[in-house]
Parts: structure tokens; C-alpha cells; sequence
């Protein structure tokens, strides 16, 4: 693989797609699921992924004071991404997993709701946070992800995943609220 400032964005999300998995009929049938892990298992595939967020938010108009990474690939993303950027990193948890006073936000899935939680000392009013999943499909934990950080006083500068399932509706849910996204994989067949 070349180094990454000769590649463009297509070159990377062509490599970076070629090494995620697909799944039929999991978790249910009918579901493509588009499984990640095999990026992380491989160390240059797994650098490669990361520096090609990394570059981006290291441009000065984009680099945030915080990553926020949503539970629980986001974590793994985006403590990465902020060790690498030497800004913090929060994590945005399933409700119940954090000790400490919360905010909380409650969202819609397929089947019922799903809650999410923040300490209340997480971020600062007026941080600029860069907020990372793996994967957006419905949107909604980004979402609420984003009303967390915002009831808090911070201002989410981007969303932020590698894969964008777009005939799922949430990419353009997001972008309708006037978050930008940037991702590096779209499997527009979901």
C-alpha cells in the first residue's frame, strides 16, 4: 500500500471496503450485517483506517478538543483517533455503565427504544467535539449522541464512521439537522 497523502479518498475507501466482511442473514434474515473486525485485526489495513481519519481532523478548520466515540466500536475508533490527534476522548455509553451523574438520551430503534448516557463532566460549553461510530445506518445513536454533547454546551463539529448505509435513511437524516458526516465506506445495497 502507497503512503496515505499519495492516495486519494476512493483508493482508500476502495481498500478499506475490500477488507470488511459481509454477513447475510445476520442478526435476522434479509440483514447484510457489514462487519469491521477483519479492519482491525489487520495491523496495516487497522493504520490505514485510523490515518485516514487522523489526516483529516489534524487539518486545523476540522480538529476537534474532544472525540467522542459512541458505544462500542466508537470507542475503539475514537480513542485511537484522540491519542493520535493528543486531544481527550469520551465515551457515550448504553445506559446504566457509567458511574458517575449523567445525561441521558433516549432514541428509537427498529424494535423499541434504546437510551445512551454522558457524564455531565464529559465535555466543556463550546468544545468542539468530533463525535465516531463505525457504522451509520438509522442514525439514531448518532443522533442522540450528538443531542448528549449539545445539552452539555459543546458543539459536534462532524459525525464521523467508517461505513454509511445510506439506503437506511440515516445518513440523510443527519445531514437534514445540519450535522456534515464524513465516511470512508458506502455500501449503498445496505
Amino acid at each position: 500500500m502507497p503512503d496515505l497523502d499519495s492516495l486519494t479518498h476512493q483508493t482508500i475507501s476502495q481498500y478499506l471496503k475490500s477488507h470488511i466482511r459481509t454477513v447475510p442473514d445476520w442478526p435476522v434474515p434479509g440483514v447484510q450485517f457489514r462487519d469491521i473486525t477483519p479492519l482491525l485485526q489487520n495491523p496495516k489495513v487497522f493504520r490505514v483506517l485510523i490515518d485516514a481519519f487522523v489526516h483529516r481532523y489534524m487539518d486545523p478548520a476540522l480538529r476537534p478538543d474532544v472525540v467522542a466515540g459512541l458505544d462500542a466500536r466508537g470507542f475503539i475508533l475514537g480513542a485511537v483517533v484522540a491519542y493520535e490527534l493528543s486531544v481527550g476522548f469520551v465515551p457515550i455509553r448504553k445506559k446504566g455503565k457509567l458511574p458517575f451523574d449523567t445525561v441521558e438520551e433516549t432514541y428509537a430503534l427498529e424494535y423499541g427504544s434504546a437510551t445512551v448516557e454522558l457524564h455531565t463532566d464529559a465535555v466543556k460549553p463550546g468544545n468542539r467535539v468530533l463525535l465516531i461510530d463505525d457504522l451509520i445506518a438509522t442514525g439514531g445513536t448518532m443522533m442522540a449522541g450528538k443531542k448528549l454533547l449539545e445539552k452539555l454546551g459543546a458543539t459536534v463539529t462532524e459525525g464521523a464512521a467508517i461505513v454509511d448505509l445510506p439506503a437506511l435513511g440515516g445518513s440523510a437524516r443527519l445531514l437534514a439537522t445540519g450535522l456534515p458526516l464524513f465516511t470512508l465506506v458506502d455500501f449503498s445495497d445496505h
